[in-house]
C-alpha cells in the first residue's frame, strides 16, 4: 500500500523544493508557501532511498565524509531540523538567542521549506533531530527506519480544520461531496478521523488530492465543497464569505502531536547532545513566555507573517511544559498520553491503508531525557 507513501516524493501533489541550509539566511515561509506539508506514511519511501543507497554502495557524497547523521561523537555538533509550524518556531528564537551554546551543545540548525523533505532527511540520516509528529514518526518505524522521540513541542489544538463552504454545517453534511487536501498530510488524517466519527468513510466523499495552498485557493474560488487546511492557510479559506471550520485538531484532543524526534544512533552514541537540546528547548520556552513580544517578532519573521498574524495561532497550538511532558510520556489509557496515543494511531493507519502493518513501538518513546531537566 504505497500509494500514500510514494505519491509526494514522486511529484503526485508537490513541488520540489530545495533545502534551505541555514535558518537565518533561509527565505522565510509565507502564506503563499507550504508550512509542514505533515505526510503520513513518508517515512516508509525515505527508508527506501536509504536501501537504495547501500546498494549501490553507500554514501552518494563525492568527498567521502559521513552524511550528518552518520558521525554523532560528542565533538560533532548536532544537526536538527524544523520547518515551518507554530510549534517549531521556537527553535528559531533558541539559535538567536544563544540557548543551544548556553546548555553545552554545538547545534546546526537547518530550516526546510518542505516539512517531508526534512522527514526524508532524518530517515535517511542527513540530518541527526528533526521536528516531527507522531504520525509520521510511527509511518517512519514501519518502514524500518530507527528513530526516538524525546520531547513533545506541543499539540495542535485547533489550527488544523476542515472547512467548509456555506449550507454546509456539518461533517455528515460533506456526504457526496467534494472536499480537498493534501494527500496522506495530517489534515487528510484530520478529514478521516471527522469522517469516521460522523458514521462516513472517504468513499462516501470525492476526495481531491491538492496542495495545500492551492487546495485553499480552490475551495474560495468555489471549485471544492470543503477543505483540509492548517494555519496560516485557514486563514485564506475563511475569506470565503459564509465559510466555517466544521471539524477541526481540537475535536480530536492528542491527535496531533508534534515532537523533537532523533536517530536512535544520536541516542546511543551522544545523549548529552540530546540533553542539551531539550534543556535548551525549555529555556526558550521560559524566555519566550517571559519575552513574548520580542519572541513574536523572531518567530513571525521566520514564518514570514506579521506579528499579529502570528498572534492569532497561540490558541491552535499548545506548546507542553515539561510537566506536561511528564504526563504525557507517561502509560496510560487516554488520548494525554503518548503510548496510547501511538497504538491508537498506529492501528488507524493501517485500517485505513496508509501503512501495511503496525510497527513495533518498543524504543519509540524514550522519556530519559525529559526526566532529567531541571
Amino acid at each position: 500500500m504505497l500509494r500514500f507513501v510514494l505519491g509526494p516524493l514522486l511529484g503526485q501533489g508537490r513541488h520540489d523544493q530545495a533545502l534551505t541550509t541555514s535558518a537565518a539566511g533561509a527565505a522565510p515561509v509565507g502564506p503563499r508557501r507550504r508550512r509542514r506539508g505533515r505526510a503520513l506514511g513518508v517515512g516508509a519511501a525515505a527508508l527506501s532511498v536509504v536501501l537504495v543507497a547501500a546498494a549501490c554502495g553507500g554514501s552518494d557524497d563525492d568527498g567521502g565524509e559521513p552524511a550528518a547523521g552518520g558521525s554523532t561523537g560528542a565533538a560533532a555538533p548536532i544537526t536538527l531540523s524544523f520547518s515551518a509550524w507554530p510549534g517549531w518556531f521556537p527553535w528559531q528564537v533558541a539559535e538567536e538567542k544563544g540557548f543551544f551554546e548556553a546548555n553545552g551543545v554545538e547545534v546546526d540548525l537547518k530550516y526546510f521549506d518542505s516539512y517531508t523533505d526534512s522527514l526524508n532527511a532524518l530517515a535517511t540520516g542527513n540530518v541527526d533531530a528533526n521536528t516531527q509528529t507522531l504520525n509520521d514518526t510511527i509511518a517512519s518505524a514501519a518502514g524500518g527506519a530507527e528513530e526516538v522521540i524525546v520531547l513533545t513541542n506541543d499539540n495542535s489544538t485547533g489550527n488544523d480544520q476542515i472547512i467548509a463552504a456555506p449550507g454546509i454545517n456539518s461533517v455528515a453534511d460533506l456526504k457526496g461531496k467534494t472536499v480537498a487536501a493534501e494527500q496522506g498530510t495530517v489534515d487528510h488524517y484530520l478529514l478521516l478521523l471527522a469522517l469516521q466519527k460522523a458514521g462516513l468513510t472517504e468513499s462516501d466523499i470525492t476526495f481531491q488530492p491538492l496542495l495545500t495552498d492551492a487546495a485553499a485557493a480552490a475551495f474560495v474560488a468555489g471549485q471544492v465543497d470543503a477543505v483540509g487546511v492548517f494555519a496560516p492557510f485557514t486563514t485564506t479559506a475563511l475569506e470565503l464569505p459564509g465559510s466555517k471550520p466544521i471539524a477541526t485538531s481540537a475535536d480530536f484532543p492528542g491527535a496531533i502531536p508534534d515532537h523533537l524526534v532523533v536517530s536512535k544512533e544520536l541516542v546511543e552514541k551522544n545523549p548529552a547532545g540530546v540533553q542539551g537540546l531539550v534543556n535548551a528547548w525549555f529555556d526558550t520556552i521560559e524566555w519566550i513566555t517571559a519575552n513574548k513580544d520580542e519572541a513574536y517578532e523572531i518567530m513571525a519573521k521566520r514564518a514570514g507573517v506579521s506579528v499579529e498574524d502570528y498572534a492569532t495561532y497561540d490558541e491552535g497550538t499548545t506548546i507542553f511544559t515539561l510537566e506536561q511532558n511528564l504526563e504525557a510520556f507517561a502509560p496510560g489509557t487516554t488520548d494525554a498520553h503518548l503510548d496510547f496515543q501511538a497504538e491508537k494511531i498506529s492501528e488507524f493507519l493501517v485500517s485505513t491503508g496508509l501503512i501495511d502493518e503496525a510497527p513495533a513501538l518498543d524504543g519509540l518513546l524514550d522519556d530519559t531525557f525529559v526526566k532529567a531537566v531541571k
